[in-house]
């Protein structure tokens, strides 16, 4: 089939996964920030034991592929009693994955903030929570904008662990997975969903640019 037949045949179907990969990255992204600021907190407390399970929690989930993380929460985590929507063990497995290396870009954005800061802070009585809130965080946020825009980048592509499990509605990977088993769609299928993965990053890398930019810290 050309690509003219196929979008003609699957078009429908193609806007309905683009929008469901799209659906899945931005829930995936914005979980996986939220505990990768949670985590990123953990690591630099003064607390060992916390800062012990925030790298404990870096190092297991940054290091174990995608699809094997899928295969564990959705065939292990039955025999356990928990069973959960094939959609939802895609979310939770990139969210995993990603909030592993955003703790990473966040610890990176920390590591630029100067000495100084952080004894001037104390010097004039702020509590490890004040630091976090007012001079840390804030600081690392603007630092890791390009890292976090190379991240939703990767959220996006992880998604497509989900053509493993049988979604519906399928995301973009999965859909080339259907129509190849009932049609001869051949490598157009596969073009037309990386035209959907190429054309989103694009937007996105852009929109990351403007947004460092702005926010980009001078040094």
């Amino acid at each position: 089939m050309s690509v003219s037949e196929i979008l003609a045949t699957y078009g429908d179907l193609y806007v309905q996964a683009l929008l469901t990969t799209w659906r899945m990255t931005l829930i995936s992204f914005v979980l996986a920030m939220l505990i990768a600021v949670v985590v990123t907190v953990m690591r630099v407390s003064p607390i060992r034991p916390l800062r012990m399970l925030g790298d404990f929690y870096v190092q297991v989930f940054r290091n174990i592929a995608g699809i094997a993380l899928l295969i564990i929460i959705v065939y292990a985590l039955p025999y356990l009693g928990v069973t959960l929507p094939y959609d939802i063990c895609v979310i939770a497995t990139t969210v995993l994955l990603g909030s592993a290396f955003g703790s990473e870009h966040f610890m990176s954005g920390i590591n630029t903030i100067g000495v100084g800061q952080i004894e001037a802070a104390r010097s004039i009585g702020l509590t490890f929570t004040q630091m976090l809130r007012l001079i840390v965080i804030p600081q690392a946020l603007r630092s890791a904008v390009l890292p976090m825009t190379n991240l939703f980048i990767a959220i996006m592509l992880t998604t497509a662990i989900g053509s493993q499990v049988p979604l519906s509605p399928m995301e973009l990977t999965g859909l080339v997975s259907y129509i190849n088993t009932r049609s001869v769609g051949g490598i157009a299928t596969f073009f037309i969903s990386a035209l959907g993965y190429v054309g989103t990053a694009l937007v996105v890398g852009l929109v990351g640019n403007r947004i460092d930019k702005k926010a980009r810290i001078l040094r």
